[in-house]
């Protein structure tokens, strides 16, 4: 399967300019099904959707936490404060934990309870210690969609409903932790985790403590329903930042994310269910917003796929922009992205997989964005690195880009690496304009990959390609 792989990435690749042919059809041979999946329905659903997606029930009255004994200044903890006033908070029926204006150090991590808003107002910054064992002891979560037990997430909640975090505070990971220095000792615990996965060892074996360097997300949902975060600003994540997993009906609007070190994505839905994300600004050192569903034979054990899920009204800019997967082993669909802004980094839209995942993604709707300088603008990677089981090729399938101006492909408009047998399949791009590019085409095996008046440096091609 290893040689299957490097085969298929480096002598299978055929690169094309603008009108090379790979095997091209008039657009009226279109399948049926093609025709279908780019009705003007997929919008009608997505307001559906949004419709449908329920908002945390939290009683109004306040609590404050000054109120409690913390103290502001950054150098006393508050942690012990912040924690009794959540569970008075919870004895009175929930309601509002305020953290008022002033720098407070909390060492440890917040733990979450349902029926709970923790607000930060504006001034106010929730600063998280520096030392790695203050995350301890471990906690259940997913680390890049396995199942473990790790250190804790800065901020965590399990199996909860009806919470929030609001305000217009600062959520901040400390510049100077403890866990920033660990991406580069990560690599022996990762092919750990994920080997447990594909081997199926129990959860409860699977223990990532202490003399282990797997870094914490910032803030982790792992099982939670009704969600609300909203107007805070991220930073100085360990890993990834805003992380709902297992998650149904989440609302997250009008935050700040300004995280730039290694896998900092912006949010990662996985195995969630109605989700809205929207009129927020990231700048990460990942994804700026990514969908998953759980890795490998993990992930397709559980089999919670992500699905009905909005993202709009945006503004993205890290090395990706949106994304799908690796980790989507439990399957995506309907997933609407419409009127983003894309502002610059390595893709703008890459949906990814490989051979041990498996899963299916499909009837995904990508319309109105505007990107200015990507490497690359779109970029079907399913030969994603870090084979270890093999056997299990990811399907893409039934995805609509439409209505998308870009200023500049510095690299490549459309690359796209999957399997004879599995290739990418009934993606359309309708109404597409890139001003400028270097280069047009890597295709490496496309059904159906359909070319609807897509203008490229002044170029116009109205074809359908399929390369076998």
């Amino acid at each position: 399967m290893k040689n299957f792989l490097l085969k298929s990435t480096i002598s299978n690749i055929l690169i094309l300019n603008i009108f090379l042919s790979i095997s091209v059809h008039a657009n009226n041979d279109i399948s049926k099904n093609i025709q279908k999946s780019a009705s003007k329905n997929d919008w009608a659903m997505m307001d559906n959707i949004i419709a449908n997606i329920q908002l945390p029930n939290i009683k109004s009255q306040a609590f404050t936490i000054s109120d409690f004994g913390a103290t502001p200044g950054g150098e006393k903890d508050a942690r012990s404060a912040i924690l009794a006033t959540i569970a008075y908070a919870v004895k009175q029926g929930g309601g509002k934990v305020v953290i008022p204006q002033g720098v407070w150090l909390t060492n440890g991590p917040i733990v979450l309870q349902s029926g709970i808003n923790l607000h930060l107002a504006k001034g106010a910054t929730l600063l998280f210690s520096a030392n790695a064992e203050d995350y301890l002891p471990v906690v259940k979560k997913r680390w890049e969609g396995t199942e473990m037990f790790g250190y804790s997430p800065m901020i965590y909640a399990n199996n909860v409903e009806d919470v929030a975090i609001t305000g217009k505070g600062v959520i901040d990971g400390n510049t100077n932790s403890d866990f920033h220095t660990w991406y580069k000792k990560q690599q022996p615990d990762m092919l750990a985790l994920r080997t447990m996965g594909i081997k199926g060892v129990p959860v409860e074996n699977r223990q990532f403590g202490k003399g282990h360097f797997l870094r914490p997300e910032l803030i982790q949902l792992f099982g939670a329903k009704r969600v609300l975060l909203e107007g805070y600003t991220a930073k100085n994540s360990p890993f990834w930042v805003n992380h709902l997993v297992y998650t149904d009906h989440a609302t997250v609007r009008d935050i700040r994310v300004d995280s730039h070190r290694g896998n900092n994505d912006g949010i990662d839905i996985e195995s969630s269910t109605y989700v809205l994300v929207e009129n927020s600004h990231f700048r990460t050192g990942d994804d700026a917003v990514v969908v998953k569903s759980g890795r490998d034979k993990d992930g397709r054990d559980i089999a919670k796929p992500s699905k009905y899920i909005v993202v709009r009204n945006n503004d993205m800019g890290g090395e990706d922009g949106i994304a799908l997967g690796s980790e989507m082993s439990g399957g995506i669909s309907h997933v609407y992205f419409t009127d983003n802004i894309l502002r610059n980094g390595k893709a703008a839209i890459r949906f990814k997989g490989s051979l041990d995942r498996g899963g299916l993604v499909e009837h995904i709707r990508v319309r109105n964005m505007t990107i200015a300088e990507f490497d690359d603008i779109f970029w079907f990677q399913l030969n994603y690195p870090g084979v270890i089981e093999g056997g299990h090729p990811s399907i893409y399938r039934d995805i609509v880009f439409e209505n998308i101006t870009v200023e500049k492909a510095k690299r490549i408009v459309f690359e796209a690496h999957a399997y004879k047998d599995f290739p990418i399949e009934d993606i359309i791009l309708k109404d597409v304009t890139i001003k400028e590019a270097k280069q047009t085409f890597i295709l490496d095996h496309v059904k159906n990959l359909v070319f609807d008046n897509v203008s490229i440096n002044n170029k116009v091609i109205n074809k359908t390609y399929n390369q076998h």
